[in-house]
């Protein structure tokens, strides 16, 4: 390497550390993560053929195609596979082919996703402590948005193979949120890992991103183009991440000797040097911190993917908004989300290097505020949600509160098993992506014969229970206290499983 290329990278390192570089991609990660995701829930809305009728006897049906400035007059109803063109009542101003599925085909095309993620959830986190978060996370992501660009073509071919690639996407994205977990055991000091964890809450930003550029797109280039977007954004990224992610400090090139030790010497001996060849399942899965997270953030979950998926349709339908405002609108909740996670997690972390809070009292009294709070606005929106401010305003705080659960149970599993962050939130997080599909085939039973405000009253009495039974399990059950299990002896000697790469930088120790 020639000296101007070593000063180069001397700047970089003085400019951002190894970990700060680390910190940034995982935060866009976690964006084009959701923008991947509910790039459907806003695109969905312009992609279903609306119900056009007007009363009468005569009917526009079959094949038939009403096109250029032609209108429905006098009595009229268009049915079947009927289509409209032009000058019509949709939303977006391009000519697109537009599908007749109704409200169960709607939300079943949404919810198939979960068929996917709650497959590779375990898995992927006890992959990625085997062989490194960097790779898994990495991987799955790049596949991911491969995919995505061919989603159009999917929707264009075949309901079936639209979810098809809806199911395989979610089999891809599944392993990401887990994965991170080994990546942080190894990286970030345990004092600044609720700060790292906030991370994970970028999703938030990135769907308040994605929705109203989302509502741009599909007004002035049709539905198709906010798939090809969002994919050709997360190919860049993966490239990214494999160019400047490394698996441990002790593997990075760049690195340098002070940051290293820094980290080394934080990390100390919670986090294994040779990656545990088994899990100690016996006493994981009897371990009642263990059973507060997955509970907690399977009720938690629960509420804001039924949120995440539902509330563009809610706003069209209900609050009777057009696909800008929707884009527009629906993004606010997530933006809040994100501010409140940051600001949480860094009072989160001074509290406990201070010594002013332990790090279970910490954990528990942000988990308490950030799911009572969106529980009890929730039966608040059951009487004030039929008036769009009300109701913009009220998802807003909701979403806002629950952005403190990175300073709760999010980052949890680092504080009781670094060792195993990835296998504990792997198993959380198979029971939210159950809950996840659960919701949207509840909001469509719900909703079915009866699209009325109604029946979202229901279904906002039915989040408010399940936020606040979160909190309650996690103030009973949860710690913040480094288990006994997280060190387990090997029990047999094994070849395969090697020390981590590099020379250590603390001789005797």
């Amino acid at each position: 390497m020639s000296n101007t290329e070593k000063g180069g990278l001397h700047r970089v390192r003085n400019f951002l550390s190894c970990r700060q570089v680390l910190s940034l991609l995982t935060m866009f990660g976690f964006m084009l993560n959701y923008a991947l995701r509910v790039n459907l829930t806003i695109a969905i809305v312009d992609m279903v053929m609306p119900n056009v009728t007007v009363p009468g006897n005569n009917t526009l049906s079959g094949n038939a195609t009403l096109s250029g400035n032609a209108t429905l007059s006098g009595n009229a109803t268009l049915s079947g596979n009927a289509t409209v063109l032009g000058n019509s009542s949709f939303s977006s101003d391009v000519i697109e082919e537009r599908f007749p599925w109704d409200t169960h085909q709607t939300n079943f095309v949404q919810g198939v996703f979960f068929w996917g993620y709650i497959l590779t959830e375990l898995p992927g986190g006890r992959l990625a402590e085997l062989i490194g978060g960097r790779r898994v996370f990495g991987h799955s992501m790049l596949w991911a948005s491969l995919l995505t660009l061919i989603t159009p073509l999917a929707a264009h071919m075949n309901y079936v193979v639209l979810i098809v690639v809806r199911v395989v996407l979610g089999f891809m994205l599944g392993a990401s949120w887990p994965a991170i977990h080994p990546v942080a055991a190894v990286w970030i000091p345990p004092m600044e890992r609720s700060k790292f964890m906030s991370n994970m809450m970028a999703s938030s930003l990135g769907a308040a991103i994605t929705m109203p550029i989302c509502g741009y797109l599909i007004s002035v280039a049709g539905w198709a183009s906010v798939f090809y977007l969002t994919g050709a954004v997360g190919l860049l990224w993966s490239l990214a991440w494999f160019a400047f992610v490394y698996e441990t400090p002790a593997t990075h090139p760049r690195i340098s000797a002070e940051e290293r030790r820094e980290i080394e010497e934080a990390i100390g001996t919670s986090t294994s040097k040779k990656r545990s060849s088994y899990v100690p399942w016996g006493q994981l899965l009897c371990s009642p911190a263990v059973w507060a997270i997955i509970i907690c953030h399977g009720l938690a979950v629960f509420g804001f993917f039924t949120v995440i998926t539902q509330l563009p349709t809610f706003m069209a339908k209900i609050l009777h908004f057009d696909i800008k405002q929707n884009g527009l609108f629906s993004s606010l909740p997530y933006l809040g989300k994100y501010l409140m996670a940051l600001g949480s997690s860094y009072l989160a972390d001074h509290l406990r290097k201070k010594g002013t809070l332990s790090t279970t009292a910490t954990r528990k009294l942000f988990n308490t505020f950030a799911l009572v709070t969106p529980g009890l606005l929730m039966i608040v929106l059951s009487f004030l949600g039929y008036d769009a401010t009300w109701s913009v305003t009220i998802f807003s705080l909701a979403m806002f509160a629950h952005g403190a659960v990175t300073a709760g149970y999010l980052g949890n599993g680092l504080d009781i098993a670094p060792n195993f962050g990835g296998t504990i939130f792997g198993l959380a997080n198979t029971l939210s992506s159950l809950g996840g599909y659960v919701s949207t085939w509840m909001v469509g039973v719900l909703t079915y014969s009866d699209e009325s405000f109604h029946s979202w009253q229901i279904v906002f009495w039915i989040l408010a229970a399940t936020y606040i039974s979160a909190a309650v399990v996690f103030n009973i059950l949860g710690t913040g206290e480094l288990q006994p299990w997280n060190n387990p002896p090997e029990r047999v000697k094994i070849s395969d499983v090697t020390q981590e790469e590099g020379v250590p930088l603390k001789n005797g120790k």
